[in-house]
């Protein structure tokens, strides 16, 4: 018997292959950002408001470690010192801790590189700052008191450990400097 009588089942399939003419080409391209997840398309304002988010208070978390480098004799002794003095070690090494966390870190928050490690170590200046606060000036009546310096002392820190908290867990969101699946994929779309 030869090849020809008996046909093998490869070759009584047809071919299936796409063939693309100029007539049934696709007209409009559409970019769309590579999702892995199950969650479908991008939404593209979230993760904008998620980056402007991390920008934004990494470019305000920075002037505080300048400040402490400004002025570290100060710091230590009438906060780590005065607040702290559990801590081992000389308040000094604490402060100088304290701010290259407050200046390194937002660097790293802001590009998105090691951004979850760079959250942990802002978010755990941010609890030492808290208790602080609350030491130095009490509650001041939260949550219902209206204080003359318009907002109570712990509440800024408070506010920038809930959004540190946030980065350490969710990460710097998908427009960031190590996000390495951000690749734009072309989808041709039929034409209705």
């Amino acid at each position: 018997m030869s090849d020809t009588e008996n046909p093998t089942p490869q070759d009584s399939q047809p071919d299936i292959s796409p063939k693309l003419n100029a007539a049934s080409a696709p007209q409009r391209v559409e970019v769309v950002v590579d999702n892995t997840s199950s969650q479908g398309s991008v939404n593209i304002t979230g993760e904008l408001a998620i980056f402007l988010l991390r920008i934004l208070v990494s470019v305000m978390m920075v002037h505080h470690g300048l400040e402490k480098f400004q002025d570290p004799q100060g710091f230590s002794e009438f906060v780590v010192g005065k607040y702290f003095g559990f801590l081992p070690g000389d308040p000094i090494i604490w402060t100088f801790a304290a701010a290259a966390t407050q200046v390194v870190c937002p660097i790293g928050l802001a590009i998105g590189v090691f951004a979850r490690l760079s959250a942990l170590g802002l978010l755990s200046t941010m609890l030492f700052a808290i208790p602080f606060h609350l030491l130095d000036t009490g509650l001041e009546g939260f949550p219902l008191a209206v204080v003359d310096a318009h907002n109570y002392a712990f509440e800024p820190a408070a506010i920038y450990a809930a959004i540190f908290f946030y980065f350490l867990c969710s990460g710097p969101g998908r427009l960031s400097a190590s996000r390495k699946t951000n690749k734009i994929t072309y989808y041709p779309q039929k034409q209705t």
